[in-house]
């Protein structure tokens, strides 16, 4: 098993230990956190180039970050791009 290069063999086999020992919803819970995580990570950083942006200026940046712009300008037809 190849481990990370910023992470040591011993601490690899510890965290995929781990992994294993939570079972398919433990993981799949972790699954959902990091997302959360990282949305709201990518949301503050709109924010923070962004703070005039209001919410919904906000969740149109976010939008076209994760999708793209041309399924957000199918989903948002109404809108114009906002930059994220």
């Amino acid at each position: 098993m190849d481990h990370p290069l910023d992470t040591t063999e011993d601490a690899h086999r510890a965290q995929v230990e781990a992994y294993r020992k939570m079972g398919g919803p433990g993981r799949a819970a972790v699954v959902f956190r990091l997302n959360d995580l990282a949305r709201q990570t990518a949301m503050a950083g709109i924010q923070t180039r962004h703070p005039d942006y209001d919410h919904e200026r906000l969740r149109l940046a976010y939008a076209r970050l994760v999708l793209g712009d041309e399924l957000t300008r199918k989903v948002w037809p109404q809108h114009d791009l906002v930059a994220p």
